[in-house]
């Protein structure tokens, strides 16, 4: 049985798709944290929630670089 690359593209395909999940998952959590932490004057938990958000930022762009787009 040959393997013709096609293994290692459903492999890269799930890796790039849990980097853009967990990305949308820090967006949404950083979301949360700023907008609960701007409604009650906490700052550091808006300061958390914008760093949150970079970081989903972040984990998306990886997971898109990663099937080279």
């Amino acid at each position: 049985m040959k393997d013709n690359g096609t293994s290692d593209k459903i492999k890269g395909n799930v890796n790039k798709a849990k980097g853009e999940i967990k990305g949308n998952v820090n967006k949404a959590k950083g979301e949360i944290k700023d907008q609960i932490g701007n409604a009650t004057d906490n700052k550091s938990l808006q300061a958390e929630g914008k760093l949150d958000k970079a970081k989903g930022h972040l984990q998306e762009t990886v997971g898109k670089l990663k099937d080279g787009k």
